[in-house]
């Protein structure tokens, strides 16, 4: 049974898919500048629709303008798994000459400051092939390459569950050799009750006084958008916001580069021209002074960037405006969110209680000498005489 074009997937697909994983997948590695026509495009965004996990980074409507802003041609590759003429998988890599200061060449995923998920995009169904296939490409191609590193993905979920079940079929060496948890929001509580259970009555208290005095400076009012509706205007209005405040300061902020700039500008309009965004603002006489956006990927959803008018931090605009955020609780096809911040944030991380873990892992590749002299790397790196993937 062959599988269905991608681009013409509908729900039925799924189940499709699952049937027709079959083990003539394989992986190329492509230029990504192939990945700018209009078939490829559309390809990948089907990819994205029937994935087994999100990740909204590794989008077309992402991922492209950060190429665009970020890499040269020749910097990063897009390994694509393929099967029956079609699209399964996608994962941007690049050979790295240095591992966290240490000169070790190594093969790793593609994922830069403002990428928040390193996860690959596989279809539903096809978990396992994915990883053999990579396996496998990166045995056959891995150059100078040490190792394979990948940043930034979930320590569980359905690729990690299948990861594991085939390192430990073919026995291949890995170490996970890094975890963190940072905030997400994932319950069945309503708004109103996931914060009586976060903030103490006394907090909740006083978030109610700072709404009245608040708006006692003018007119307050909140504004929830998710279409296409004067998004140049509101992304214009988001950067200037984030600039003048401490990121502006740190030179972090989006708008402080022009590449950083131009990667927001085309994400925020991608997203929302494919009904994959979610605009929060609060805004005191029509001035915002605390933004929002979210990234809608059903089932789950991520906390992409947030920016408030440090001028008015006496009233906590931005913790006023998470209350507003908690509405997301009430949508039937959201079942949780990323916060996408470091772990220990000190403000999320006292609103959302629930935690998403992250992990960073390596993997030997290539012939025995290559992978003896993993092990060795992977033992100095954490301690650990066995490393694994836990």
């Amino acid at each position: 049974m062959p599988l269905p074009r991608l681009g013409a997937f509908d729900h039925d697909g799924f189940a499709q898919v699952r049937e027709v994983a079959s083990t003539d997948a394989r992986i190329t590695a492509r230029r990504w500048r192939d990945f700018e026509q209009r078939g490829r495009i559309t390809a990948w965004d089907a990819l994205a629709a029937c994935a087994a996990e999100p990740n909204p980074f590794y989008e077309s409507w992402y991922l492209l303008p950060a190429l665009r802003a970020l890499a040269s041609d020749e910097d990063v590759q897009m390994l694509m798994l393929e099967t029956n003429g079609q699209i399964a998988g996608l994962l941007p890599v690049r050979r790295e000459r240095d591992y966290y200061g240490y000169p070790l060449p190594h093969l790793r995923n593609w994922v830069h400051p403002n990428c928040f998920l390193g996860l690959p995009l596989v279809a539903r169904g096809f978990e396992r092939q994915f990883w053999r296939a990579l396996f496998k490409y990166c045995d056959a191609n891995p150059g100078t390459s040490l190792f394979l590193h990948l940043m930034q993905v979930p320590a569980n979920g359905p690729l990690h569950e299948a990861l594991v079940q085939v390192l430990a079929q073919d026995k291949r060496p890995a170490a996970t050799v890094h975890r963190e948890e940072r905030a997400m929001l994932a319950s069945t509580a309503s708004p109103e009750e996931y914060l009586e259970g976060s903030l103490s009555a006394k907090k909740r208290k006083e978030l109610r006084r700072q709404h009245r005095r608040l708006s006692d400076e003018g007119k307050l009012t909140f504004e929830r958008l998710t279409d296409y509706t004067d998004i140049a205007v509101w992304t214009r209005e988001f950067l200037s916001l984030e600039a003048r405040g401490w990121k502006g300061n740190a030179g972090s902020a989006m708008d402080s580069d022009g590449a950083t700039s131009s990667l927001f500008t085309y994400a925020i309009a991608g997203a929302a021209a494919r009904g994959r965004l979610e605009r929060l603002s609060l805004r005191l006489d029509g001035k915002p002074i605390a933004m929002l956006a979210n990234f809608l990927t059903p089932p789950g959803a991520y906390a992409y960037k947030t920016a408030f008018d440090e001028a008015y931090s006496r009233f906590s605009p931005g913790v006023l405006l998470q209350r507003e955020n908690l509405a997301m609780l009430d949508r039937a096809d959201i079942e949780w969110i990323d916060s996408c911040a470091a772990e220990d944030h000190p403000m999320i991380d006292h609103i959302w209680r629930e935690r998403r873990t992250i992990a960073r892992h390596s993997f030997g590749i290539g012939g025995s000498l290559r992978r003896m002299l993993f092990r060795a790397i992977a033992r100095r790196e954490t301690g650990q005489p066995g490393g694994g993937i836990l």
